[in-house]
């Protein structure tokens, strides 16, 4: 595959996977996840590295989520999404079952859907300039499984609530101290710092770290039917005015009005 929307690269003891849409916040599409998920299984094939970065490009954003204006047709319709949209569900059963060690590369905004990405990886390291949050219910959407109630498993029920249903934006300090965030630093020092974490896990046995990711992943697996019947749910939804007010109203730039459409 020749990747336009991701960069890929083997050095400094990991895999480096950089989505490479910075003038959109690193914001992602169906070719984004498409190669996303040729990448992940790219990556685990490569036996000389035993971590993965997942980076974005620029100094902004990790990942923004699911580009918004993607959901528009030429003919000014609206693209599918969920199951027959974007693969989703497929990239974060990717991610999750990678054969390495994940780490999060956070810089920047860590935002909706790039939120998700960024929790379900295995470590997450910051830049002080890094902030994190949901934005989902702000417009029209949700990501009912890993988004949720895996995130509830790092921070807590309430905590995660709150995240979901006010849309607050969070920094990276504060990230910490509720369980997202492994280690923060200046941002001038987060790529020496990652380096180090990967040169750190390079050093381990592969086998031991996949049976030690495996054993953690178990606890949580039921999630992932959590995550199927949530999504085939948000197809239905997705097809509705409701959610499509949220999308007009972002690329708009306007405030939604959800409740005309609440019967």
């Amino acid at each position: 595959m020749t990747y336009t929307d991701i960069q890929y690269e083997v050095r400094d003891s990991a895999v480096r996977v950089t989505i490479n849409r910075p003038e959109v916040y690193n914001a992602f599409r169906p070719e984004t996840v498409e190669e996303l998920l040729h990448a992940f299984e790219r990556a685990n094939d490569e036996s000389s590295v035993n971590a993965l970065v997942l980076a974005g490009a620029g100094e902004k954003a990790f990942c923004t989520g699911g580009d918004q204006k993607a959901h528009h047709r030429d003919d000014g319709k609206y693209s599918s999404r969920g199951l027959t949209g974007m693969r989703m569900e497929e990239l974060q059963t990717a991610l999750r079952d990678l054969r390495k060690v994940s780490i999060a590369r956070v810089q920047g905004f860590a935002i909706g859907g790039g939120h998700v990405l960024a929790s379900m990886c295995d470590l997450t390291i910051a830049s002080d300039k890094g902030v994190f949050g949901q934005v989902g219910p702000r417009v029209g959407s949700v990501d009912p499984g890993w988004g949720t109630a895996y995130l509830a498993r790092h921070i807590g029920e309430k905590r995660a609530r709150e995240m979901w249903f006010l849309c607050r934006r969070y920094s990276a300090a504060q990230a910490y101290e509720m369980g997202l965030v492994n280690k923060v630093v200046p941002s001038d020092q987060l790529d020496a710092e990652i380096d180090q974490w990967c040169l750190e896990i390079d050093a381990m046995s592969p086998t031991a770290l996949l049976m030690a990711k495996r054993s953690f992943n178990a606890d949580t697996e039921n999630i992932r039917s959590i995550n199927l019947l949530g999504t085939l749910s948000l197809k239905q939804y997705f097809q509705s005015e409701e959610a499509k007010e949220g999308v007009h109203a972002f690329n708009e730039k306007r405030k939604p009005d959800f409740k005309k459409y609440v019967t």
